[in-house]
C-alpha cells in the first residue's frame, strides 16, 4: 500500500533511504536544513518541503535520521503539533535511550504514535535498501512500520519496547568497536611477525578468529576488495560516528554499572582517532593508528 511519508533529514544516509521507499511506490516528502541534500534527494524522486512543519502536516507515517538526539526532541517539538492525529512517528536515527524514551513520550502525549528504529549496514548498506533496523515501541506500530522498513533494508527486528532498538543498535556497535580493534591489532601484529595479510585472512577467516570486521569491512587493503581499506579508508561508516555510537554505549554502561573494560577502552581509542580524521576516514582506518603507535614505542 502506497503512503504518504514525510522523510526529515537527507544526509548521506536519510538520501538514499527516502529514494528507496520512491522506488518503492511510495509519495515522500523531503526536507533537510542543507540545500544540496535537498536537490540530491529530489534527483531521486522525492518531492522537497520547504519544511519539516509542511511535509509532517500531510504525511500518513514520519521518518526522521537525524546526527543526535538533541535534534529529534527539537524536531519533535516543531512539528508533532502539525501532525494529523495517530500519525505515526518513526525515528531512524542512532540516539541515546533516554532521548528515544522521551521522543516516545512526547508523541504520545500529542496524540501520534512512535517507534525508535535505528539501522545498521552504513552508507552502503542505506545505498542498496540491505539495512537492519532494531525497533523499539508497540507491537502494532512495527508491523505497520514494517513494509517501509523492508522497503529500505533486508531486516527489521522489533526489539521491545520504546528505546529497546537504540538498545540494541549500542549493544551491536560496542561489539562492532571491540572487534574492529582487535582485528586490527592482530593484523599489526601480524606484520610485525612476518606474516602476509592474506594468509592471516585466509586462516582467520575460516577459523575462530571470523567476524564481520574481518571478513566484510577488513581494515588492511587486498583480501576483501569492497572494503574502504581499498579506496583509502573513504568511509562507508565514518570513524566519527563509530566514537559517537560508542560514546552512547559507554554512557549507558557507566549509567547501569556494568563491567565492561573493553567496550570503554574502545570508546577512549575511537574518540581520540576521531579527534584526528573526523568524518574523513572509515572506521577501520584504526589499523592506522595502531600501526603508528607501534612503531612509535618501537
Amino acid at each position: 500500500m502506497s503512503r504518504t511519508i514525510a522523510f526529515i533529514g537527507l544526509g548521506h544516509m536519510g538520501g538514499p533511504m527516502a529514494a528507496n521507499l520512491t522506488e518503492a511506490g511510495h509519495r515522500v516528502l523531503g526536507h533537510d536544513l542543507v540545500p544540496a541534500a535537498v536537490t540530491a534527494a529530489a534527483g531521486s524522486g522525492v518531492r522537497p518541503a520547504a519544511s519539516a512543519t509542511e511535509a509532517v502536516a500531510v504525511a500518513d507515517v514520519v521518518i526522521s535520521m537525524l546526527p543526535a538526539g538533541r535534534h529529534v526532541l527539537g524536531l519533535y517539538e516543531d512539528v508533532l503539533t502539525a501532525a494529523r492525529p495517530g500519525t505515526l512517528f518513526v525515528d531512524c536515527s542512532t540516539i541515546d535511550v533516554a532521548d528515544a524514551r522521551t521522543a516516545h513520550e512526547r508523541a504520545l502525549a500529542a496524540g501520534m504514535r512512535a517507534l525508535d528504529a535505528p539501522v545498521s549496514g552504513g552508507v552502503v548498506g542505506a545505498e542498496a535498501a540491505t539495512l537492519t533496523f532494531m525497533a523499539g515501541g508497540g507491537e502494532v506500530e512495527f508491523t505497520e512500520a514494517r513494509p517501509l522498513l523492508e522497503a529500505m533494508g533486508k531486516k527489521a527486528v522489533h526489539c521491545g519496547g520504546p528505546g529497546a532498538g537504540q538498545a540494541a543498535k549500542i549493544c551491536n556497535n560496542m561489539i562492532l568497536g571491540i572487534s574492529m580493534i582487535a582485528v586490527s591489532e592482530a593484523f599489526v601484529l601480524g606484520e610485525s611477525l612476518g606474516l602476509s595479510h592474506q594468509a592471516l585472512y585466509d586462516v582467520a577467516s575460516t577459523a575462530s578468529g571470523q567476524c564481520w570486521a574481518l571478513s566484510t569491512n577488513c581494515p588492511v587493503p587486498g583480501p576483501v576488495p569492497t572494503s574502504p581499506a581499498n579506496r583509502d579508508y573513504r568511509p562507508g561508516f565514518a570513524a566519527s560516528l563509530m566514537a559517537k555510537d560508542l560514546g552512547l554505549a559507554a554512557s549507558a554502561v557507566r549509567a547501569g554499572g556494568v563491567h565492561a573494560d573493553l567496550g570503554l577502552r574502545a570508546a577512549e581509542l575511537y574518540t581520540a582517532y576521531a579527534e584526528r580524521v573526523g568524518d574523513s576516514e572509515d572506521f577501520s582506518g584504526i589499523v592506522r593508528a595502531v600501526r603508528d603507535q607501534s612503531e612509535g614505542s618501537a
